[in-house]
């Protein structure tokens, strides 16, 4: 299978610049996989489409204002974007500006342009532009001080409001990127849901920039996927379990969600340290893309899980997402789900009908 396969052409005015005023004013698409019928509504209406019993789960991670300013002491500018917590003052980031090198040293300033107390030595040159960066103390307690939002490179204009690149449900810090699928919710519609009796639970996948990136490998089972840590709590996937013995579906807000959940199934049916292949394997076997049900497991650490076409769900009935990228991965997830050839559909009737594009766009259901 080849990573063109999974091209569209989007024009630019369709990316999303700006969050609509309200958060689940945005318009959803509803995919029936089983047919390939398409159905445009508001991201209100879900509450049409869910059923008591349904446990919706969604990333509970925390953007972190993660994009900090700084110089050399000979003046120059630096940009760093932190992309992992090392330990309480190392951190993996990608780093902007000439000469960066082992030993190089960055003063921070803060929100205002400002110079602080706080310094970052590079102490690792890796990848391209990243770099492990060593600081005078821990920044945890200073990035509201010292941080910006990162908002994705495809976002060209200022965030007027931080929360609004939050979830409502938003609660452990440690993301670069926002869980996006969750931003379309409010407070009233999770009660709305909650009084029809849908259950509402939570995991945590830490998002990291390389969300964003194309895959670039010729052939999509060559690509290496990037790990983020994730987490199930014992209590989530009890409840989780229960909702689904009790006959609900268990809807992902997102991929993100999907990728936890589905690694918490693959542990429970076994199948450990081998995550980056599943795809591969579940492709020379069943046709179906849905497995047998496999109950989740708990669990906290890294997950590699590269979902694409030819994976087989094992825990994920139904699927919140926005429309992500050309040639992405989150792309062939999605395309996993339901099917290549109906999403490539839906997103050509999505750029036909002027749906918004990306983070701060328009949602799709898929049942």
């Amino acid at each position: 299978m080849k990573t063109n396969d999974f091209n569209y052409n989007l024009p630019l005015e369709l990316i999303a610049q700006r969050p609509l005023p309200q958060r689940d004013a945005s318009r959803l698409m509803v995919l029936h996989r089983a047919n390939g019928r398409l159905e445009h509504r508001r991201f209100i209406d879900l509450l049409d489409y869910l059923r008591p019993g349904d446990i919706l789960v969604g990333n509970n991670s925390r953007v972190i204002p993660a994009r900090l300013f700084g110089q050399k002491p000979t003046g120059g500018k630096v940009e760093i974007l932190l992309l992992e917590n090392l330990d309480p003052t190392r951190w993996k980031a990608l780093v902007g500006g000439k000469k960066l090198q082992m030993g190089a040293e960055i003063l921070l300033e803060n929100k205002d342009g400002q110079l602080t107390d706080v310094t970052a030595a590079v102490t690792a040159v890796l990848d391209g532009p990243q770099r492990e960066l060593t600081f005078s103390r821990p920044i945890d307690d200073d990035l509201d001080n010292l941080g910006h939002t990162p908002l994705p490179p495809y976002i060209h204009e200022t965030l007027d409001d931080a929360e609004r690149y939050q979830t409502v449900y938003s609660r452990p810090p440690g993301s670069s990127a926002a869980p996006t699928a969750g931003l379309h919710f409010t407070g009233d519609l999770l009660m709305a849901l909650r009084d029809k009796g849908v259950l509402f639970e939570t995991v945590t996948l830490h998002v990291g920039l390389d969300t964003f990136k194309p895959v670039e490998a010729d052939q999509v089972a060559d690509h290496v996927i990037h790990s983020e840590w994730a987490s199930l709590t014992t209590e989530a996937a009890r409840r989780i379990n229960d909702a689904k013995l009790a006959g609900g579906r268990l809807i992902a807000v997102g991929t993100t969600a999907v990728r936890t959940l589905e690694t918490a199934a693959c542990r429970s049916a076994g199948i450990l340290g081998t995550l980056q292949t599943i795809s591969a394997r579940d492709a020379a076997g069943e046709t179906s893309n849905m497995c047998p049900w496999k109950p989740v497991a708990a669990f906290e650490g890294p997950t590699d899980l590269f979902i694409y076409p030819g994976y087989k769900f094992r825990a994920v009935d139904a699927l919140i997402t926005n429309f992500h990228l050309p040639q992405s991965s989150l792309l062939m997830l999605v395309s996993a789900f339901a099917d290549r050839a109906q999403i490539m559909q839906a997103y050509d009737t999505a750029v036909a009908e002027q749906y918004r594009f990306f983070s701060f766009g328009d949602a799709m259901l898929m049942v």
